[in-house]
């Protein structure tokens, strides 16, 4: 069999060029930088399957040119498929398969980086530290000990950030469809409503679907508390990202930790970027994730008057 595989970094190369030579294997890997999209699709003639990344357009046009070149399967290197149009892929014979899971503490325990990074402002005092400023003004944070932790979706993910959250002192609240018995051993399950009003840390664990699409929107995020620090390591689809931003502008939240974004694609630096996003190296993902404080944002740009319709591009 031999697969093109689309989107590739540097860190790909480290395990599937293993693979690749490896006889027992017995495919080829043929790799390609070009992320996969309708216009990309048709390098994978005379290929058997093509790799794809959570970042890929694997919509119904993209399928079409991939079935015309002869691709049968579709390989997501990622658990999530919310990218993949499943109809249109069964429509043109294509299977698609996916990685079953991963190790949910690695992204459990990334998570809390970005919280205790938003909290302690790790970011900003880096940087004040590279230019010899050792001033504390603007550093402080808050305590997670003794804090409400607010966990939405207790998959293995979110129950091993609950189970994080838990070994921080925090009292542990957390919303899901489906209760994990597990979780409940040391946590209490609310209603979504409850868990925003409550919690000072929210930490987003769902699967992005037509329900969680925006859950985190201009009204939801009203109910949170002013000081709260909000984190998505899951999809970037379950925040509205202007109501965010608007949020942010008016110093609604005390930081946001984000590790996707809406539209993870080249388009998204613009909505990433500036002084109120400090960026981190890369972690493991594609897209790096950033920390953004409200209060950065209006020092620098003035977007509490206005004047900035997106983040500030400094």
């Amino acid at each position: 069999m031999k697969i093109i595989f689309y989107g590739t970094r540097d860190y790909d190369h480290l395990y599937f060029d293993v693979l690749a030579a490896d006889p027992d294997y017995g495919c080829t890997i043929k790799f390609l930088a070009a992320n996969l999209d309708p216009d990309t699709a048709q390098l994978a003639a005379g290929g058997d399957a093509v790799c794809a990344f959570v970042n890929s357009d694997c919509g119904a046009e993209t399928l079409s040119v991939l079935a015309k070149a002869g691709i049968k399967l579709l390989l997501m290197r990622c658990a999530g498929y919310n990218n993949v149009d499943l109809a249109a892929a069964k429509a043109n014979g294509i299977t698609v398969m996916r990685v079953p899971g991963y190790s949910p503490e690695a992204v459990a325990e990334h998570a809390m980086a970005l919280a205790q990074a938003a909290n302690r402002r790790i970011c900003k005092a880096y940087i004040k530290v590279r230019n010899n400023n050792f001033a504390l003004d603007g550093l402080l944070g808050q305590n997670f000990y003794g804090a409400c932790a607010g966990i939405v979706g207790t998959g293995r993910i979110g129950a091993a950030m609950a189970r994080i959250c838990h070994g921080f002192g925090m009292n542990v609240l957390c919303y899901d469809m489906y209760k994990n018995p597990e979780v409940e051993k040391f946590a209490r399950y609310v209603s979504l409503e409850e868990l925003l009003q409550k919690a000072d840390l929210v930490s987003l664990h769902c699967p992005l679907t037509e329900g969680t699409h925006h859950m985190i929107n201009k009204d939801t995020i009203a109910m949170m508390r002013d000081s709260a620090i909000l984190v998505n390591t899951s999809r970037g689809g379950l925040i509205d990202t202007d109501a965010l931003i608007e949020a942010l502008r008016a110093r609604k939240f005390g930081g946001v930790g984000l590790d996707v974004y809406e539209d993870e694609d080249d388009r998204c630096a613009g909505k990433r970027g500036g002084a109120g996003a400090a960026q981190l190296p890369q972690c493991g993902h594609y897209q790096p994730p950033g920390v953004l404080y409200p209060h950065g944002i209006a020092e620098h740009c003035g977007h509490h008057a206005g004047k900035c319709p997106r983040l500030c591009p400094r």
